[in-house]
C-alpha cells in the first residue's frame, strides 16, 4: 500500500498542474468583460472604468483598473475560462495599494 501513495501524490500534483494551465490559457475575459463585471462591485459605470494591466494565473484573473475619477483599484476576477463554462464569480476588489479580500467571510 505504502508504494502507491508516492504515486498517487505525483498524480493528483499533475492533474492539478495541468488544470490550472488549462484555466490560464482558455481565459477569455476581454478588458470589456471585466470593467463590466467589475463596475458593479465599485459603483461605477462600465464605461467609466479603464483596465490598466491584467494577469491570469490559474483560475484568476488579477485586474488593476482606473476610474475615470483617477482612483485605481486592484481586482481578483475568478473563472472565465474552460474549467468554469466560461462562468465568473463576483469580482473582488479594492483601492489600490489596500488588501483584496476574497473568499467566504469576506
Amino acid at each position: 500500500m505504502r508504494t502507491y501513495l508516492p504515486l498517487t501524490l505525483i498524480a493528483v500534483s499533475t492533474l492539478l498542474a495541468s488544470c490550472g494551465t488549462i484555466a490560464e490559457s482558455t481565459n477569455n475575459l476581454s478588458d470589456d468583460s471585466i470593467a463590466n463585471q467589475t463596475s458593479g462591485v465599485l459603483g461605477y459605470a462600465p464605461s467609466d472604468l479603464t483596465v490598466v494591466s491584467r494577469r491570469t494565473s490559474g483560475v484568476n484573473t488579477y485586474v488593476e483598473v482606473r476610474a475615470e475619477d483617477g482612483r485605481s483599484f486592484n481586482c481578483i476576477v475568478n473563472g472565465g475560462n474552460l474549467l468554469s463554462l466560461g462562468l465568473t464569480n463576483p469580482p473582488s476588489c479594492a483601492p489600490k495599494g489596500q488588501p483584496v479580500q476574497s473568499g467566504p467571510g469576506r
